[in-house]
């Protein structure tokens, strides 16, 4: 075995020791990932995974960097910028991603891309035309 396979081995076991956590994790993504639309919290997740709502948190924090509250926000704006460039309304998108709130939506959206969602909308539709 050569120093650099030994090296990455090593750090492999340090840093993902645990393949359960790695599973929790990847798993809670996943679901996050299929089911951003729908009402998500930290309790439901815990659930679906049957683990301690505080350990997943820990988890997800620990190997994704963030909490899953702000990756599932992440994942909405991904999905609403698509939407959005795609000709949908602004309520529509709003209510198609999982917000209850046009208002609250538009908050957010403009707080985390810098502009509105009609903002956007507009810049991506004169982009496709010029």
């Amino acid at each position: 075995m050569t120093y650099y396979l030994t090296q990455i081995t090593r750090i492999k076991e340090t840093c993902y020791a645990n393949q359960a956590q790695l599973d929790t994790v990847i798993s809670t993504r996943h679901y996050i990932d299929h089911h951003y639309d729908k009402e998500l919290n930290l309790d439901l997740l815990s659930h679906v995974r049957f683990t301690s709502k505080f350990h997943l948190l820990r988890l997800f924090k620990k190997y994704y960097g963030q909490t899953p509250g702000q990756y599932l926000t992440d994942k909405r704006i991904e999905k609403a910028k698509e939407l959005l460039d795609g000709g949908r309304s602004v309520t529509q998108t709003c209510y198609d991603i999982g917000f209850e709130s046009p208002s609250s939506f538009c908050t957010l959206f403009k707080h985390r891309v810098g502009i509105t969602p009609v903002a956007f909308q507009k810049r991506a539709i004169f982009t496709k035309s010029a």
